[in-house]
This record gives structure tokens, C-alpha cells and sequence, in this order.
């Protein structure tokens, strides 16, 4: 069995033919996680969750994309090009549900941002989805892309979680793309990684994936986005994680087998699936 931790096989991506993804999905043996980044893609997660149950599980955020002041319609993700404002009230009442496993995914994206006013709308979204988190005693699915030239993000984040974490169940921050230094200081606050198909063609990930305890770290796609070598190129989709675990164990020097067995125990812990 194999874990996906961070899908978004709820995504417009995904409509013309969602059944045919999530059987592949099955018989490749993996599960995963349909991670929200608005309202309305929370409750989409939620509804293929109880489609799917016992192989989907969904998380309730909003992405600090979505807070940025220069919004952008991504067509993958919206059918629409109409921009939803954070409402915390509407993102508690999806988060009390069953099948909300974590809060996020939600933090700070740097990626296109650089005024200061931007910065503080992300931090007030994250904080209010840090506290949601704390509340519903939930964990935290996070997104933090730091800009080109500098890991400010990685940094204003630290700052913000360094004090929440031990009231927190639990954080993993998705498609960790930080320094081996940067890991352990969020490893010193219990956090877990994950990664995914970038690991196959780039490595620029290499060192902090070997750094890292293999009882830190959670196999993702971030589906549809960013396939492995061999899909590059493709839509991505969960059964293309076999491709991310074996990378992960020609780094970490043992069976993809290993890998596996230790991630997909390592999600359950993570998302109190055991």
C-alpha cells in the first residue's frame, strides 16, 4: 500500500473522467488525501471523500494564493474565474466534518509576492487557520513557497508556528522546498515533509531528503500537478506516487518496499487514521 498525502483529485482536473483516475488510484494500491484550498474545493474534497470512502479523506483550508492581492484564476482548480474572500465561519463549519483529516492547506506564498500588505493578509488567513486547527484539534496541512531569491517565507513561518506548535495535533508542510538547516528547525517542533515528483527530476532535494528521519516524511503528488519522471509532462494523478517512493528510497539507500510500509504508517499517524 502506498500513501498520497496531498491530492486534489477533487479539482475541475479531474471531471471528465474522476472514476477512471480513482480506479487506477486503487489498483496501484494507494489512498490519499484530496487536499481543499477554498471553500468551495474543501467541499468538494468532502464530497469525494464520502464517494470514495476508505480510499479518499479530505482536508478544509484556503490557500494563501487566494488572499494574494493580485488573484489569478487557475483553470485546474476553478471553473470560474470568480474569487472567493476567506470566511472562517464557513471554513469551521466544513472543517467539523468526519472526513476533514487536517486544516490547509494554508501558510505563506511568496512566489509572486513582495509587499508587505499582501504578506500581512496571508499571515492573518494562516493565523485564523493556525488557531482553527487548534481548536477542532486537527493538524495542519501547510504551503509555503518562499520567493526566487530568498526563504523569507520559511522564515516568517517559523516565526508565526514556533509558539503554536505544542498546541497544535500535528503539521506537515507539503512540497518542501527548504534547506537541510531550515528542515531541522521545523523538525525540532515535530513537523513532518513531504515530497513528490519533483524528487525525480531535480536534485535540488536530495540533501534534506536524506537529512531528514524517514518517520518525518510523507509521500505527495500535489496532483494534478507536477507528474514524475516517467509522466512528466502529463496530469499527474495518485497512482503515479510510485514513482515519488522509489526516488525517496534510492536517496534514503533502502527498498521502495520500505519506504512504503514506513509512509503510508507514518500518514495514518499523521491524519489519526490508525
Amino acid at each position: 500500500m502506498l500513501f498520497d498525502s496531498h491530492s486534489h483529485i477533487q479539482f475541475p482536473a479531474y471531471d471528465r473522467d474522476r472514476d477512471s483516475v480513482i480506479k487506477r488510484m486503487r489498483d496501484a494500491g494507494v489512498k490519499t488525501i484530496a487536499v481543499g484550498t477554498t471553500a468551495l474545493t474543501s467541499s468538494a474534497a468532502i464530497a469525494a471523500a464520502v464517494r470514495y470512502r476508505g480510499d479518499v479523506w479530505a482536508t478544509a483550508g484556503f490557500h494563501p494564493a487566494h488572499a494574494a492581492l493580485r488573484w489569478y484564476h487557475d483553470k485546474n482548480e476553478l471553473k470560474t474565474a470568480v474569487r472567493e474572500e476567506f470566511d472562517a465561519d464557513r471554513l469551521k463549519e466544513l472543517a467539523r466534518a468526519s472526513e476533514v483529516t487536517a486544516i490547509g492547506e494554508c501558510g505563506l506564498d511568496y512566489y509572486r509576492t513582495k509587499e508587505k500588505e499582501e504578506k500581512n493578509r496571508q499571515r492573518d488567513v494562516f493565523i485564523a487557520q493556525v488557531e482553527l486547527a487548534s481548536e477542532l484539534k486537527k493538524p495542519l496541512m501547510i504551503h509555503c513557497r518562499p520567493s526566487p531569491k530568498t526563504a523569507d517565507a520559511y522564515g516568517d513561518l517559523h516565526g508565526i508556528l514556533k509558539s503554536e506548535a505544542a498546541k497544535l495535533k500535528g503539521a506537515n508542510l507539503h512540497f518542501f522546498a527548504g534547506s537541510a538547516e531550515t528542515a531541522g528547525k521545523f523538525l525540532e517542533l515535530g513537523f513532518y515533509f513531504s515530497f513528490g515528483g519533483v524528487v525525480t527530476f531535480s536534485r535540488d532535494y536530495d540533501e534534506v531528503v536524506r537529512h531528514l528521519p524517514l518517520e518525518n516524511i510523507l509521500l505527495e503528488t500535489d496532483a494534478p500537478y507536477v507528474a514524475p519522471e516517467p509522466f512528466r509532462g502529463k496530469r499527474n494523478e495518485p497512482a503515479y506516487i510510485g514513482a515519488v517512493a522509489e526516488r525517496i528510497a534510492a536517496l534514503k539507500g533502502v527498498s521502495a518496499e520500505k519506504i512504503a510500509a514506513a509512509t503510508t504508517e507514518n500518514a495514518k499517524r499523521f491524519f489519526s487514521l490508525l
